[in-house]
């Protein structure tokens, strides 16, 4: 087979590429090197699978997880492509029997993890081997600059340059600046790349920001209107991923923990356990999910904030990926921020120790708290943090979806401002629960003990509640008429102060309107998911064939013992339920149904759908 277009479809069953991919195949057809900064779902792996099939000789997919290996290769073994993997997952027999696929030309994509790049053996076999391609997967992991960096990645450089002769190299990942896309072009040093950036919005994606005074109850609002939907909560540390995972498991949900501090065989059983659809719902740290293709993860909600935009986007991002509208929920208060900070600061790992490095997280949780506290379209804001312009509102986050109105919060701001001050005259400096109890007048032993309640602020804003005034003092740091400083913990400071005394000066804020309860008591993720299924099933889906045909999927998965998306993603039944073939040639038409899994397939499914229509 000689033609990307004969093995889009005979391979993986698409008629047509999506934006950008058919740019990269070519490049590197062409012997160039690649670069591409592809979302979530764009389809990078197309980018390079084709290639491998086309070019003569095996092509090298470095790739940074065991699970992201297995199922890739799984997913393209069932396509009828010559692929495998080597890891420390495999047997003894395992191992030797890939290897010698590897050496009899049987492997035409083999997946391989950074580390093992220094393996004497690994040298040896593939010495005789063409290699025409090598593939960095996840390629930001590269830059000490990035949200995930891991020094194995280092190695990738001396691996490729060992390689005679050399290989054409592609890179690939879903989130980098520009500062981690330049160093991706150095460290991995490629040649005058073919760089490509399809753009990061993923428009599918709904983006929400609560400020709950309980997590909990927020927490259990959201599952509750998500119920049988398969999502992922992540935690900041392995112990509020205990604490919420036994929450769940005590109120009945099907749920599964992951986190570093597990055994390697329970975090694979777990991990299984929600790939596999057997758990709807998985807590976790950042632990998981990198590589994780499980295509029908409808929600992630986000328990405590992320340490930056960049990791709170490739997480977020492992919602919707098969293009059906997911939902992403970032439950925020203070204590993420002070969390972050003692992770940031406290770590005993290498990269953490660079004072400059550490000033540069610092700076990236700052980024991502203005993200919280900020009042315009968060869609927006993400994708100008990595340099995209977009409109104003997107009509598709909680900000563009809620009603503002702009108010005078002079003089709370001056109050605010004057009881900071205040503290700093007598030497002192708090957090924002101080403050706010100062001003609200709170007569706790704390607050008589240091003697507040004889300061002239305390109870200025006895009638104000705790949740608006800390909004306005989340302003005030925005607008930097105040600053957050490290000390002991994080504290409030004076800022820039000096004009908001100004008689002339008027501070405005736009703050969000009290909504009516909607119908059913959902929240606007709620509605505005369900609105867009409601919209698709009016464009001609079946939900009832759908249903049937999810359960005839996880028939066969169980049967073959791979997760259901291994034999159609949830976007390829939804066309069958829409289009409902009744042949074979009809059938092969579905976006996603190639050669291999029409042959294997085709008859039980068409059956199902000719039953369904009598």
């Amino acid at each position: 087979m000689t033609d990307k277009h004969a093995v889009l479809k005979e391979k993986f069953g698409y008629l047509s590429f999506r934006p950008g991919q058919e740019d990269v195949i070519d490049a590197v057809l062409a012997g160039k090197d690649a670069l591409a900064l592809m979302p979530t779902g764009a389809g990078k792996s197309l980018c390079y699978q084709i290639p491998a099939l086309l070019l003569d000789g095996m092509t090298i997919v470095i790739s940074p997880l065991i699970s992201l290996m297995k199922d890739q290769v799984t997913a393209l073994q069932k396509s009828g492509c010559e692929a495998a993997f080597l890891n420390s997952s495999l047997s003894g027999r395992e191992y030797a029997d890939t290897v010698n696929r590897i050496q009899t030309g049987r492997v035409k994509l083999l997946y391989i993890a950074p580390e093992r790049l220094q393996n004497a053996n690994l040298a040896q076999f593939i010495e005789k081997t063409r290699l025409p391609l090598v593939v960095v997967d996840e390629a930001h992991c590269v830059s000490q600059w990035g949200h995930d960096f891991r020094t194995s990645y280092l190695q990738i450089a001396g691996f490729i340059k060992s390689i005679k002769p050399r290989p054409v190299v592609a890179a690939f990942t879903a989130t980098a600046t520009v500062k981690v896309r330049e160093d991706i072009q150095k460290l991995l040093a490629l040649r005058n790349p073919f760089a490509i950036n399809t753009g990061f919005d993923r428009p599918n994606l709904y983006f929400e920001v609560q400020k709950p005074g309980d997590k909990k109850t927020a927490l259990f609002e959201c599952l509750e209107k998500r119920k049988n939907l398969n999502g992922i909560i992540y935690c900041a540390t392995r112990k509020a991923v205990e604490e919420i995972y036994d929450l769940l498991v005590r109120h009945g949900y099907e749920a599964a923990r992951y986190h570093a501090g597990l055994d390697d065989n329970e975090r694979k059983k777990n991990q299984d356990d929600f790939i596999y659809d057997r758990k709807n719902i998985i807590v976790a740290t950042n632990a998981f999910g990198m590589g994780i293709d499980k295509s029908n993860v409808s929600f992630v909600i986000h328990y405590n904030m992320p340490k930056n935009i960049e990791s709170y986007y490739q997480e977020a991002g492992r919602a919707g990926r098969d293009g059906a509208p997911a939902d992403c929920i970032l439950l925020y208060n203070g204590q993420d921020v002070r969390i972050n900070q003692y992770l940031i600061t406290r770590s005993e790992d290498d990269e953490e120790a660079n004072d400059d490095l550490q000033a540069h997280k610092l700076e990236l949780l700052k980024q991502m708290t203005f993200y919280t506290a900020g009042n315009d379209c968060l869609r927006r804001h993400l994708l100008a943090y990595f340099g995209e312009q977009s409109p104003v509102s997107c009509g598709n986050c909680s900000n563009c979806l809620k009603e503002f109105r702009e108010i005078d919060v002079t003089q709370e701001a001056q109050k605010i401002v004057s009881c900071v001050y205040r503290l700093k005259e007598r030497g002192r400096n708090f957090g924002k629960t101080m403050i706010i109890d100062i001003l609200r007048g709170s007569k706790s032993e704390k607050i008589r003990r240091f003697g507040f309640d004889t300061l002239s602020t305390w109870g200025v804003l006895s009638g104000t509640s705790a949740h608006r005034i800390r909004l306005i003092m989340d302003f005030l740091i925005s607008d930097n008429y105040l600053r957050t400083e490290d000390d002991e913990y994080p504290v409030v400071v004076i800022g820039n102060s000096k004009d908001i005394f100004n008689e002339e000066k008027r501070i405005l804020m736009m703050l969000p309107e009290e909504r009516k309860s909607s119908p059913k008591n959902m929240d606007l993720s709620a509605v505005n998911t369900i609105a867009k299924k409601e919209k698709v099933s009016s464009a001609g889906v079946d939900t009832a064939l759908f249903e049937e045909l999810r359960k005839l999927r996880k028939e066969i998965a169980v049967k073959e013992a791979v997760p259901a998306y291994i034999v159609f993603s949830d976007a390829v039944l939804r066309e069958m339920s829409c289009k409902k073939p009744v042949s074979l040639v009809q059938f092969s038409a579905i976006n996603g149904v190639g050669s291999v899994k029409l042959e294997k397939y085709g008859e039980i499914f068409i059956d199902l759908i000719k039953k369904h229509a009598t």
